[in-house]
């Protein structure tokens, strides 16, 4: 499981998003049915435009999970004076499901990145119990660590994250 969670440390996604923790439930987040996220590879954002699928593993039906989605690099890299903004949320994800059958308290907002590059980060977590978790306040100034203090959701359960920038007429081509 070190190989998992090592690329999340090189990236910063854990120190500047969640504390180090041991992934124990497989997660496959795919854009346009093909495009698989992989710790640190770069999306252009013409393929994120609309909300991807994403596949939880876990134990049966009757655990609920809970889905972040977050950029902590807003509003650029430099100066993230926004971090984290919040791009997704959806809770009460039934176990070796989908974030299909989950409930969206936080709708899916199209990563933007204007200037550098950013990270965009899917962080999972395992409920104590279904509709405990409860809408955050906004989505800019958003912090996992708070919020999961909050709702009882302890450490992540699995995490992946891509980058994206800004596409440029060049690189449309």
């Amino acid at each position: 499981m070190s190989r998992i969670i090592e690329p999340l440390t090189v990236g910063r996604v854990v120190g500047d998003v969640v504390d180090n923790f041991a992934p124990s439930v497989r997660m496959n987040v795919i854009y346009n049915s093909n495009k698989q996220v992989a710790n640190g590879h770069e999306l252009m954002p013409s393929v994120i435009l609309s909300k991807p699928r994403v596949e939880i593993g876990g134990d049966d039906l009757r655990t609920a999970y809970t889905l972040i989605m977050t950029d902590p690099d807003a509003p650029s890299p430099s100066d993230p004076y926004l971090r984290e903004h919040l791009h997704w949320m959806v809770t009460d994800i039934p176990g070796t499901t989908d974030v299909s059958f989950g409930k969206e308290i936080v709708s899916y907002e199209i990563p933007k990145p204007v200037v550098g590059i950013h990270r965009y980060v899917f962080i999972l977590f395992k409920q104590r119990g279904r509709q405990t978790v409860r809408p955050p306040v906004s989505r800019d100034n958003f912090n996992t660590r708070n919020f999961c203090l909050e709702n009882d959701l302890g450490l992540p359960v699995a995490a992946v994250y891509f980058n994206a920038q800004r596409e440029t007429a060049a690189r449309r081509r």
